[in-house]
């Protein structure tokens, strides 16, 4: 059976003036139908490239991005990706910011009736701001919006790049309600970069653990116990919740630091010298 969402083999090589530097190096990932995976690891250890080229904006040097059992290199209307910041179109109001992507998607796919913006921002629960400006609504509210937006082109990946991050607690975990009641409500296949844990537990069916870069890849995949629907309170109190997040904590701390060989290093070392590599 071909899963919706693979990721191959993924290595991204960039070019620096010092000489290539591997940021990712074979990454695989089977992600399920309707399944909520968040890619786990420490600051700098690539889940934002390994992101960034899910989404098509950047291309892997080698391996990639397979949907549906076809390999893809660009954007795609099956992906939205919402950013740390909301990037929101200052001139526009919230409604019209929600409604210009719905449009792009409504004229690439010839979507009718036409997608009314209002529905998504009461989806997540700002349709009172709709004829605001970003400059007049919270970072938490501006991020709301920029959820909407995501979810207004109907995607069927719905790709997240630690969107709560720069949120203040309170905020986080309102909006990390909203995600999770959405979700529950339209089972799109989400896909979130995190460095939060107790996040990570709380909404996630699985963890992907990354080790540190370079050449950071999956160090260990872990299947959260949690039954659905979710409640905060509940997850907490699970007898499992503790020491999961143990052994996350022991990931990070004692097996993130360790270096893989895989297949793809006679690649690299035929291709250009890694400056990584002993000597």
């Amino acid at each position: 059976m071909i899963a919706p969402l693979e990721i191959t083999g993924l290595t991204k090589v960039f070019d620096t003036p010092s000489g290539p530097f591997v940021a990712v190096k074979d990454v695989n990932a089977v992600i399920g139908q309707s399944e909520f995976v968040c890619i786990l690891g420490h600051s700098g250890c690539g889940k934002s490239t390994v992101l960034s080229i899910l989404a098509g904006l950047d291309e892997a040097t080698y391996g990639g991005v397979v949907i549906d059992g076809k390999h893809v290199t660009a954007p795609g209307p099956e992906r939205a990706l919402v950013f740390q910041s909301p990037c929101l179109l200052p001139w526009l109001s919230a409604r019209d910011n929600v409604q210009l992507a719905a449009d792009r998607a409504d004229a690439s796919r010839r979507r009718s009736p036409k997608v009314d913006a209002r529905w998504y921002l009461d989806l997540v629960g700002v349709g009172g701001d709709a004829d605001r400006l970003p400059a007049e609504l919270s970072l938490g509210t501006q991020q709301c919006v920029s959820l909407a937006r995501a979810l207004s082109v109907e995607p069927r990946f719905l790709l997240l790049d630690e969107p709560f991050s720069m949120l203040d607690s309170l905020t986080r975990f309102e909006l990390q309600d909203t995600l999770l009641e959405v979700w529950e409500k339209h089972r799109r296949t989400v896909v979130m970069v995190t460095h939060d844990i107790d996040e990570a537990l709380y909404l996630a069916d699985r963890l992907i653990l990354m080790t540190d870069g370079p050449e950071a890849g999956v160090g260990e995949i872990l299947q959260v116990p949690f039954s659905r629907p979710r409640n905060r309170a509940a997850v907490l109190a699970h007898p499992d919740y503790y020491a999961c997040r143990r052994r996350v904590l022991d990931f990070l701390d004692h097996h993130a630091h360790q270096s893989r060989t895989t297949a793809i290093d006679d690649i690299l070392r035929r291709s250009t010298p890694s400056p990584f590599r002993p000597s």
